[in-house]
């Protein structure tokens, strides 16, 4: 089962185009990739590209891949395809396949995405593909897609989203953390007496309240959040011309 990703962004759609084509800017607000580098290519030929991750500091995973673009349709749209593949043994994907579509609107852009792929290490690795790592891609993309929306919308660059994003999630941490604590105690330990009576009394109730904010709030505005992106296609979103292109290309 392939994976579907979609935002809608208030923007003008070559600025959009701009920052997901140019792999300087790609790699900024993709939490997939730390690499993004165009390789040479002859004229006429599809964009070659190598990507790669950083899974660990001492440990980088890369893979290239063709892209080719389609700039200009009837309808207004644009739609990116691309073929990928990875080499390397510890990369769980082995090679796959995906597009981006731009639908402009009057209030800004549809994008969104579609892709799969195909995993290796056997049935151990489907086993890991569909228990961790396919939820976890889908995460990534739809966090990404959110935090390029905040980027081109609220001019909040990719850097600072990711620093709201983990100083919200510390937050949240730390207010379920108390909340426990006063579960785990009946009430603060070291509070005196009247607070400790007053705060035992109202535990249910801040324990509610408290696990509600730290698991269920939604996010600040400025922060970016998967939730925001739809996950299942409204309609049918499918590049084929751009992808048989790719076929003959290898």
């Amino acid at each position: 089962m392939g994976l579907y990703i979609e935002t809608h962004i208030r923007a003008d759609l070559d600025e959009l185009w701009a920052r997901t084509q140019d792999p300087a800017r790609h790699q900024r607000w993709d939490l997939r990739f730390t690499e993004i580098d165009h390789l040479p290519r002859a004229e006429g030929e599809p964009q070659r590209f190598r990507y790669a991750t950083r899974v660990l500091p001492f440990l980088t995973v890369a893979g290239t891949g063709v892209a080719a673009s389609e700039k200009e349709r009837a309808d207004g749209t644009r739609t990116s395809a691309l073929r990928f593949a990875s080499p390397h043994p510890l990369s769980l994907i082995a090679e796959g396949s995906g597009y981006w579509r731009y639908v402009p609107d009057a209030h800004g852009v549809r994008f969104l995405t579609g892709y799969d792929y195909r995993p290796r290490w056997g049935p151990l690795g489907a086993l890991a593909d569909r228990l961790l790592f396919r939820p976890l891609m889908g995460w990534a993309t739809a966090w990404s897609f959110d935090r390029l929306r905040l980027w081109l919308e609220r001019g909040i660059t990719p850097e600072r989203a990711l620093r709201n994003w983990l100083a919200e999630i510390t937050v949240r941490a730390l207010v379920l953390a108390l909340c426990l604590t006063v579960l785990g105690h009946g009430s603060l330990p070291g509070l005196p007496g009247p607070f400790a009576d007053t705060l035992a009394y109202l535990c249910p109730l801040l324990l509610v309240l408290g696990v509600f904010l730290a698991l269920f709030k939604a996010p600040l505005a400025g922060t970016p959040a998967a939730r925001r992106c739809l996950r299942t296609p409204v309609g049918r979103a499918r590049a084929p011309r751009l992808l048989n292109t790719l076929e003959e290309h290898g």
